[in-house]
Formats: C-alpha cells, sequence, structure tokens
C-alpha cells in the first residue's frame, strides 16, 4: 500500500522557509551584504591608494571590494576560531 500526505505521522511539521533559525540567522548578513555591493559598485570614480611604499591608481570600487572581502575573511577565522575553541572543552 503506498503511503498518502495523511499518513505521516512519525515526521515533523512543515516549518515555512524565513521561519527557520540558520535562515534567520542568515538574512542579516544577506540584507547587509547586498547593502555593501551596491554601495561598493556605486562608487566607480578612479582614485590614488598608497599601501606603505607603492602608489596605485583603481577604482574606487575595487578598493572597496578588496577591503570588504578582506573583512569577511577576517569574520570567518574569527567565527570558525570561536567554535574550535569552544569545542575543546574536557570533561563537559
Amino acid at each position: 500500500m503506498a503511503r498518502t500526505s495523511t499518513d505521516r505521522t512519525d515526521q515533523q511539521p512543515h516549518t515555512p522557509f524565513l521561519s527557520r533559525p540558520g535562515v534567520r540567522r542568515l538574512m542579516p548578513f544577506v540584507l547587509i551584504t547586498a547593502i555593501a555591493l551596491v554601495f561598493i559598485f556605486q562608487n566607480s570614480a578612479s582614485t590614488e591608494i598608497r599601501l606603505l611604499i607603492p602608489e596605485v591608481t583603481m577604482p574606487l570600487w575595487g578598493a572597496l571590494l578588496i577591503a570588504w572581502g578582506l573583512g569577511i575573511l577576517a569574520c570567518a577565522f574569527t567565527v570558525r576560531r570561536r567554535r574550535s575553541r569552544h569545542t575543546r572543552r574536557p570533561g563537559v
């Protein structure tokens, strides 16, 4: 006998997509990322950037995109390190 939708007594009820905890945690990141990328690509004028000794002329969006990417990497490194530090507790 084939199972019908009314025979699902062993499964959890359906949770709406936006009510899931993982999606709710990710929403601020997606929103901030979208706003940041719009801001980055709207600034297209060329600018001179000096990092220690060399001076480079490049579009401002490129410099902002590099800074944004480095910020994302720093954040990911920090979150990863914090998780691994909390999971190494002996005896818990």
